[in-house]
């Protein structure tokens, strides 16, 4: 079903208002009066409509609220180092898909590329977020934002937390499944009715300076293999995610 999201301001007891954009859309779909689209206030709830009477994609008529299937049982936040080339389009692209609730890009020692104009990115990236959000059925827009450098995000991803975790190619002992089994089975989650906050970290090309985790550590943050196998910067917080997913029964 097409999904669209608009601002609270726009929504009214029976009617929303959609943007230009999104009546553009509308237009280009050529949706029958009798078909039914999907809004979303970006606060978790969906509204199924049809067109209003002007039938020109401008307003959407509400025939029934409901809350968003799409959002997970955990609130997620998801720091990845600032990657070269596209590898953060797809980082975040999957990212949004698996259920992140908010996305940190911050710069380490060994970050490869930095963008210049750090804002014009950040811009593209939520673009992007927005359009993953509407194509998987997600009932939020993740924020995505610049945290600055590694040992500013520290604080960051521990603050109102459950569980911080970072992980590490050189890390030989802990692996992710002996964290996810020891901290929560899915039944605990799903029977929770305030949700959890679980950061995740994952580094750069390079990977982390050893003084980057051992900061990490003071920090009560736990330091976690994702396996034998090096993963790729823009494949790690993927894998971390479904793994998390998985475990909390959001999978």
């Amino acid at each position: 079903m097409v999904r669209f999201f608009a601002e609270s301001q726009d929504i009214s007891a029976t009617s929303i208002k959609l943007s230009t954009d999104d009546s553009k859309h509308i237009r280009s779909l050529r949706l029958r009066p009798d078909e039914v689209f999907i809004v979303c206030d970006g606060a978790g709830s969906d509204f199924i409509c049809r067109l209003g009477e002007q039938s020109d994609g401008t307003y959407a008529k509400i025939i029934e609220k409901q809350k968003s299937r799409g959002e997970p049982s955990v609130i997620c936040k998801v720091f990845i180092a600032y990657s070269k080339g596209d590898r953060l389009d797809y980082a975040v692209q999957k990212s949004v898909e698996l259920g992140a609730n908010e996305i940190v890009l911050f710069e380490s020692e060994r970050c490869v590329a930095v963008p210049k104009d750090i804002q014009k990115k950040i811009a593209r990236l939520q673009r992007i977020a927005l359009e993953t959000a509407k194509q998987s059925g997600r009932g939020i827009i993740p924020r995505i934002s610049s945290g600055g450098h590694f040992g500013a995000i520290l604080d960051e991803a521990v603050t109102g937390s459950a569980l911080s975790i970072l992980f590490y190619e050189c890390e030989d002992r802990l692996f992710i499944r002996d964290v996810l089994l020891q901290h929560f089975s899915p039944e605990s989650w799903q029977q929770d009715n305030e949700k959890k906050q679980i950061s995740l970290i994952t580094g750069p090309e390079g990977g982390f300076e050893t003084f980057e985790v051992e900061s990490a550590k003071s920090k009560d943050i736990k330091i976690v293999s994702l396996g034998s196998r090096v993963l790729r910067s823009e494949t790690a917080p993927v894998v971390a995610l479904a793994a998390l997913m998985y475990q909390t029964g959001n999978l």
